[in-house]
């Protein structure tokens, strides 16, 4: 699909209901997980972060959408892949600031240069204690990415069509922070299986854009 066509439709997204929790749920590596969410909220002590899934016009004019895979590092998301974002931080008057600001720092992309158009259904992360706010921005320019080296190991640029395949559905056993070599549902984009938080804040992005592509 070309950019254009994607832009023209995806400006309605701002208008459609989430399809929330559910939709995130097919995704979820765990059962317990909104068990573990009303805890955290009684809690009050996790933390809050901001991710933007970016969606952008390449060099062919291909509606392209931006994950990063992450440094090899002694923490609980050590090379996986996500979304560009980051825990808020003083500076930040919002949620949406904290993923541009994210953003920018981590791939590049200017915030001014992004439209913010719909904040998803908010997440929690059990094992790192973070609430986590997704929000679908674009921008009409090919970007000139610039990799934080110390965070980021290498960007992700996935097709819009293949994001939509249904063909990258799947399911891997895997070892998480729950259980070990349990089944876990998970994307399989550009050859990197994508699963946890960041598949099911993708199994909310790809419901929404059902919809409308």
């Amino acid at each position: 699909m070309t950019f254009e066509e994607f832009e023209n439709r995806i400006v309605k997204i701002a208008k459609m209901e989430l399809p929330g929790e559910a939709i995130q749920l097919k995704m979820a590596p765990v059962e317990r997980l909104l068990e573990l969410k009303d805890q955290a909220r009684q809690k009050n002590t996790a933390r809050k972060a901001g991710v933007l899934a970016l969606f952008y016009p390449n060099a062919k004019n291909e509606a392209m959408l931006a994950l990063i895979l992450r440094k090899t590092y002694k923490g609980v998301h050590s090379a996986q892949i996500g979304f560009p974002g980051g825990k808020v931080e003083d500076e930040d008057a919002n949620l949406t600031d904290t993923a541009l600001r994210e953003t920018e720092e981590e791939i590049g992309v200017p915030r001014l240069a992004v439209n913010v158009l719909k904040e998803l259904t908010e997440i929690y992360i059990p094992p790192s204690n973070f609430f986590v706010q997704a929000f679908i921005g674009i921008t009409t320019t090919t970007p000139e990415f610039v990799l934080q080296e110390d965070e980021v190991e290498e960007l992700v640029e996935v097709t819009l069509d293949h994001f939509m395949d249904d063909a990258v559905l799947t399911t891997k056993v895997l070892s998480t922070s729950y259980a070990t070599d349990i089944d876990v549902p998970a994307f399989l984009l550009n050859g990197h299986v994508v699963w946890g938080a960041t598949a099911m804040m993708l199994s909310e992005v790809r419901e929404l854009l059902k919809q409308l592509l």
